[in-house]
């Protein structure tokens, strides 16, 4: 049977590139380059993916890749091949959850979420709905555990918009997936564990922190210490203007120093993100890294990073999908800390480095896969 996939934040950027990208590969019009679990057995196959989704946005899903073609990211054949696919996409799309409408409760806004969801899997017959969430980053807020008892009290807002949706995926028996910094499933993974739900998260690590967690390490097992990290986002496109809000830029600030300061054990690790419009949906990450070697010498490396941020993000989106899929076939209920390979700020795993977490991820798939 075939596996649904419903992101929230679905006609977004990296949305958009997930669904075209998806149709391109099940289609034989492009590899599976990028994609951690291309050639794994026991995954469901990409051609046997389903997409729906919410968005408050009303552009559509063909719109948004008209523009990710004009911005030379994306090859127009592609968008030609893949025009198809993303109309039955797009029309899978329902309106999401941003604020609480006068006189309904957020248990009610969280029911007509998770109902979508639902329709969508026995409308299509999908033996399961993976929901991952690609929504905009929201200010940090810090939740606990929540009683959801309060949820049910009319204009009573207890919880932001992205921990309404994840909400939604427990009550709809959905495996969810946080790709942001957001709160997100955080104040509800207790209930996650008790549903027998499996979840992942938090913040995608795309690009700049992958490659820190791959050199941090390197330093350490060289016996070098790292005095200072100091880095620097220049990006545009949807992205650039959501985290030009400071509040909002917090919790990606977070997200993506936590893990460097403990791969160092260093607290100088200073990083700022800038909203360069003209750069559109491509990001520019620099690095300097200041390192104590032998007899107190000094060594320092410097990096930049260029690349489309969606077309790093895309690939991980569906590779989520295939794995929490595998891991609900499995019965595994609650955070999956082994898919931390995936994020900046893993639930469950204090580890951080590139290398350990891809190879607890191998291991943990073939684990998985193999008695079913």
């Amino acid at each position: 049977m075939s596996t649904g996939l419903w992101l929230i934040g679905a006609r977004g950027s990296v949305a958009t590139t997930a669904v075209l990208g998806l149709a391109a590969i099940a289609r034989g019009h492009a590899g599976a380059e990028g994609c951690v679990t291309s050639g794994w057995p026991g995954l469901v196959d990409f051609a046997d993916i389903v997409v729906g989704g919410h968005d408050v946005s009303h552009v559509s899903l063909t719109k948004r890749a008209e523009t990710l073609v004009d911005a030379g990211m994306i090859p127009a054949a592609l968008l030609a091949a893949s025009h198809d696919d993303l109309e039955l996409a797009d029309a899978e799309v329902r309106p999401g959850y941003a604020t609480l409408p006068p006189g309904h409760s957020q248990q009610q806004e969280a029911e007509r979420l998770a109902a979508d969801i639902v329709d969508f899997r026995d409308r299509h017959g999908l033996e399961r709905v993976v929901v991952v969430d690609l929504s905009s980053t929201e200010p940090p807020q810090d939740i606990d555990d929540v009683d959801v008892e309060q949820l049910t009290e009319p204009d009573r807002v207890l919880l932001p918009p992205s921990s309404v949706a994840a909400w939604a995926a427990l009550i709809a028996g959905s495996p969810y997936a946080c790709f942001t910094p957001s709160t997100g499933m955080r104040p509800l993974l207790e209930l996650a564990r008790e549903a027998g739900v499996p979840v992942a998260g938090q913040d995608g690590k795309t690009g700049q922190t992958w490659l820190r967690t791959v050199l941090a390490p390197a330093f350490t097992d060289r016996g070098l210490r790292v005095l200072s990290w100091a880095g620097a986002n220049l990006l545009g496109g949807g992205d650039g203007a959501t985290l030009a809000d400071p509040e909002a830029v917090r919790s990606k600030l977070a997200s993506k120093t936590r893990g460097l300061r403990d791969l160092t054990g260093s607290d100088v690790t200073p990083l700022h993100i800038d909203n360069v419009p003209d750069l559109g949906d491509i990001k520019v990450a620099w690095d300097h890294v200041h390192v104590q070697g032998f007899l107190g010498s000094r060594i320092t490396l410097q990096t930049t990073w260029s690349a489309y941020d969606s077309m790093l993000a895309a690939p991980m989106v569906l590779d989520l999908t295939r794995l929490l899929a595998l891991a609900d076939r499995a019965g595994i209920g609650g955070v999956v800390p082994e898919l931390g390979f995936f994020f900046k700020d893993p639930w469950g795993s204090d580890t951080h480095g590139a290398a350990e977490q891809a190879d607890a991820l191998r291991a943990w798939a073939e684990r998985t896969a193999a008695p079913l």
